[in-house]
């Protein structure tokens, strides 16, 4: 079944086109993500869904049935927010339960599923604290409990994550992609960050000035994406085009070709004669930016095998297979379904 549908919608501001004439479909059950810089459309694209904003063209539809003028309190789903939007004058239990008592669910039966949320989210010993006494990541948890436990057929995510440290924003990018897998509905998270998008989504939609550039699996998104700005959007790159792309890959059309996929060989090895301009220390690898003249410099991702680093000056080869060239297309048009 389909859990929801754009069907050419469009969403003006004035003069301004946040949401320019987007369609596409998410099957129940799946985890989504809207990726895209900053007044890409994304948010505005998950406000509409919520039923915060109406298009100003074009239909949504909730699992089949037209919703674009419908309330969001009509609407069959709920928000988590990054700031979490919990109450700070309610415990936790409270806050959770806030929902069911404004339906006049009775205390009892309030109790029984705030537990089961409590333990959903693992964390079953902190109904009787304060928000403002929990750690950020079990402030977004008991938001997530407090979104859930009315039991919504999509859950909306914006931007959830985006205050949390690193390595804990790494932890609850495993505990969503769990939690959604236990209770099999529908997850539309917005993001701007690529590595959420990439470890946590069954498909990427990719925003740009208000337009999809594409719609696939991480895997496609990140090895063939469709156009220019999403090779350049979601991991580093390199692109050529022109007398460059027929000389480096045989093809005059737009190519590309990730650093990781070269291979750095030393000087006078079969491949690209080139000079390291730079050198970047990343953990786990080296990223060296290498001259090869005429104003052609090429970015290759070194695994960090323990060996010494080259130095800026070095001679080196480069080469990579055919197979890790892909071959772009000028338009998100292809790419959409």
């Amino acid at each position: 079944m389909t859990a929801v549908q754009f069907d050419r919608v469009s969403r003006h501001y004035g003069e301004v086109k946040a949401v320019d004439d987007i369609s596409f479909q998410i099957p129940s059950g799946e985890f989504f993500t809207l990726l895209g810089p900053s007044g890409s459309g994304k948010t505005t694209c998950l406000r509409m869904i919520a039923g915060f904003e109406y298009p100003s063209e074009g239909e949504i539809r909730l699992f089949g049935e037209p919703c674009s003028r419908v309330p969001p309190y009509d609407r069959n789903l709920n928000t988590v927010f990054q700031d979490y939007a919990l109450f700070p004058n309610m415990d936790v239990r409270d806050n959770i339960g806030y929902g069911l008592m404004i339906r006049g669910v009775p205390k009892a039966e309030r109790h029984r599923k705030v537990d089961e949320m409590l333990e959903l989210v693992r964390l079953p010993g902190v109904g009787s604290r304060k928000p403002g006494q929990l750690s950020g990541g079990q402030r977004q948890r008991i938001a997530i409990a407090r979104a859930l436990i009315n039991q919504p057929r999509i859950l909306l995510l914006d931007e959830p994550l985006g205050a949390l440290d690193l390595k804990l924003r790494e932890q609850m990018q495993l505990e969503l992609k769990a939690l959604q897998r236990q209770l099999g509905i529908t997850f539309i998270f917005v993001t701007h960050d690529q590595q959420e998008a990439l470890s946590m989504s069954d498909r990427i939609c990719i925003f740009n000035q208000g337009k999809i550039e594409q719609i696939a699996a991480p895997d496609t998104i990140y090895d063939a994406p469709a156009t220019p700005f999403v090779a350049r959007f979601v991991g580093t790159v390199n692109l050529f085009e022109g007398e460059q792309a027929r000389r480096l890959c045989g093809d005059e059309h737009q190519m590309m070709v990730r650093p990781e996929r070269i291979r750095l060989g030393e000087a006078g090895m079969p491949g690209w004669s080139g000079e390291i301009r730079e050198v970047e220390y990343l953990g786990p690898f080296v990223r060296y930016r290498v001259s090869l003249g005429e104003q052609l410099e090429i970015i290759v991702n070194h695994p960090n095998e323990g060996q010494a680093r080259l130095a800026r000056g070095a001679r080196v080869s480069l080469s990579w297979p055919e197979q890790a060239i892909h071959r772009l297309s000028a338009s998100g048009s292809e790419a959409q379904p």
